[in-house]
């Protein structure tokens, strides 16, 4: 569907629950377009190690600062990103989590506007950067963070000895 350049214009940002039905819609939907694309690598991990990169991943709604929705003019859910409050042993980060964008919707800039919403939101909360985890089988993402000026870090927090297929990202806010 081709759509004017102007077209992300249309879309707004809205703040909403954890449990909001449209939020949990949009990461039921990034589950299933990100977990086949790890099968084989998960398939080569011995049941520990499966147990060990699954416990990286949990994410309790408590410790988000923030879960927005990219909403089209007519209210259709377009995307998703967090916020979460993640205490490392060098202290608080400030975690970009679970961004997708539906499908149609990519390349319209809702990615990008997600992206800012939950930067906003971090450093309104005195964060001087935001941190993100994402993997080798993700190029579209790593563009678009790199795009936006994120720049390659050493693996954080809960990740560390993990997520053999991590990639670690920061972007300074300040």
């Amino acid at each position: 569907m081709n759509r004017p350049a102007h077209a992300e214009q249309t879309v707004r940002v809205e703040k909403v629950e954890w449990g909001d039905e449209r939020a949990a819609r949009l990461r039921a939907l990034m589950d299933a377009e990100i977990t086949p694309r790890y099968a084989a690598l998960q398939a080569a991990l011995t049941a520990d190690e499966q147990e060990l990169r699954a416990s990286a991943f949990v994410l309790d709604p408590a410790t988000l600062s923030g879960v927005y929705l990219a909403l089209d003019s007519d209210g259709t859910a377009l995307g998703h990103a967090a916020l979460r409050r993640l205490e490392t042993d060098g202290g608080i980060e400030w975690e970009l989590k679970r961004l997708v964008t539906v499908e149609a919707a990519r390349g319209r800039g809702v990615g990008t506007l997600l992206i800012r919403a939950v930067e906003a939101d971090a450093a309104a909360n005195g964060a001087s950067r935001v941190v993100l985890q994402t993997g080798t089988q993700q190029p579209e993402a790593i563009a678009l963070y790199e795009k936006l000026g994120y720049q390659r870090i050493d693996e954080y927090g809960p990740y560390v000895g993990k997520v053999p297929e991590g990639l670690y990202f920061a972007r300074e806010l300040r």
